[in-house]
């Protein structure tokens, strides 16, 4: 079969040495067309073999596809393992797959090239993924229609599920990481096989999380990634100071006003201070793990439960208050199109294609800054979890170079280059009018938390690719 295909090639285009150079790329078009035809061959081929070698690669076929394995001499417990879809946004090249990690726990990831000019572009790493994905899921989740938003527009992007039992990551015997050095490692883990196979792609990297805290990178690198960037979406950073912005968010958040007694219960637990400045002193499950269950039952927890001054009663959506939410019809993240997007992701024929809460991660970041990494952190102002007022003051408290100019910076209007819409508020430093910033906060306006690309798909696209091109907001 693969003598065939040769075959077909020499007669598709004949080479004189004289005429090479202007008919390689008439070449490289030929080769990528039977591409695909290739791959079936072998698959065909290899259908008795479990691993084999070809071309310098190894290869491995489970449930009737062909993976890709990539492995590193300073990695041993670390393999990646990839294959070729061509579901969500067909018209990019793609890669899936899983980085094995030992024997028993898996992450999947989702690498998408960007759609205008992937060899120039930079690469977005989002942890956990989000709206800003490629394409978007029928209400019945039968198909999927390309998103023109998306953020691999401008920029090559790879969405990971991290860590082990977050989306298609999994693991075989119910081990899973609950602490970010041990995340971490697996992050870096994943960078340094990814680069090695695809080189091509390590160029400015920034790294986006989604509902988590940092993730830690090893001080060494055995490979210098070129770290641009670090972008914040509404994540829980600093507990103690973000916690306490509940109150002022329900008083001048875009909100109906509780009623004083609520408002006064929240501001008057004293121990949850007391309970999260134990966690960041002594840093242990001992002390981390009080703090967290305290918060989440008594700060949180009062605005979720079926009582008079509750969301759930009223009717509101926690992530969203701008939105009405009716769990039996939206589900219980009060987004209908959730449910689309679980049964799409759970279609069987779609998974073959695709073969720490209290702890003080803000301390993580200002040597990042200090080294020439920017940092971005964004809210959506209608989000009740991880309100768009806490996360400014957590910026406002970093302790890096940048901190006197950002701490007397003022908002100005964020308005987006092609609508010229006023989708929010810019507040930064270190960029002295001509960049994008050092750090950066940005309010994004008619948004609720953790689903600005969602709200607001057109500003997210103009926020992330001003941003990731380092241009001013």
């Amino acid at each position: 079969m693969l003598q065939l295909l040769l075959t077909q090639l020499q007669k598709q285009i004949v080479l004189s040495n004289e005429h090479f150079s202007s008919n390689k790329d008439a070449v490289k078009n030929v080769a990528d067309r039977f591409l695909s035809d290739a791959k079936k061959a072998i698959l065909k081929g290899k259908q008795n073999m479990q691993n084999w070698y070809h071309d310098g690669r190894e290869y491995i076929k489970q449930n009737d596809l062909l993976y890709e394995l990539v492995s590193h001499p300073s990695f041993h417990q670390h393999q990646l393992r990839l294959t070729e879809p061509s579901i969500c946004d067909p018209s990019v090249k793609q890669y899936s797959g899983y980085l094995d990690i030992e024997s028993d726990k898996h992450l999947f990831f989702w690498f998408f090239e960007a759609r205008n000019s992937p060899k120039d572009a930079p690469l977005i790493m989002w942890l956990n993924g989000g709206p800003g994905c490629p394409c978007r899921v029928s209400e019945d989740g039968k198909n999927s229609t390309v998103n023109p938003y998306s953020w691999n527009t401008h920029a090559n992007i790879i969405f990971l599920d991290q860590p082990v039992d977050v989306g298609y990551s999994y693991s075989e015997n119910g081990n899973s990481v609950n602490t970010s050095p041990v995340a971490g490692k697996d992050v870096y883990a994943f960078l340094e096989l990814f680069f090695k196979r695809f080189p091509e792609y390590s160029t400015l990297l920034s790294i986006l999380l989604l509902r988590v805290t940092v993730v830690l990178m090893p001080l060494t690198l055995l490979v210098h990634i070129n770290l641009a960037s670090v972008i914040l979406a509404n994540g829980l950073t600093n507990p103690y100071v973000q916690m306490g912005s509940i109150p002022d968010w329900r008083a001048k958040g875009p909100m109906l006003s509780m009623t004083t007694q609520v408002d006064l219960s929240v501001r008057l637990f004293v121990p949850r201070f007391l309970l999260i400045n134990s966690c960041y002193s002594f840093n242990s499950r001992l002390t981390c793990v009080p703090a967290l269950l305290y918060c989440n039952s008594q700060l949180l927890g009062p605005l979720m439960r079926n009582h008079s001054h509750g969301l759930r009663l009223i009717g509101l959506n926690p992530y969203d208050v701008r939105r009405k939410c009716d769990r039996a019809k939206d589900g219980d993240l009060c987004y209908r199109e959730m449910n689309g997007v679980a049964i799409f992701m759970n279609d069987q024929k779609n998974k073959v294609t695709l073969g720490d809460g209290m702890h003080n991660s803000a301390l993580l970041l200002p040597p990042l800054v200090n080294d020439g990494v920017r940092l971005l952190v964004y809210a959506g102002n209608a989000g009740k979890f991880l309100d768009f007022f806490g996360n400014e003051r957590w910026v406002e408290q970093l302790e890096t170079k940048f901190h006197s100019e950002f701490s007397t910076a003022e908002s100005i209007p964020w308005v987006t280059i092609q609508d010229g819409v006023l989708a929010g508020t810019v507040r930064s430093a270190g960029g002295s009018g001509f960049t994008a910033g050092n750090v950066t906060f940005v309010t994004v306006h008619e948004s609720g938390a953790h689903m600005v690309p969602f709200d607001q798909p057109e500003a997210a696209l103009d926020l992330i690719t001003r941003w990731i091109m380092d241009t001013p907001l």
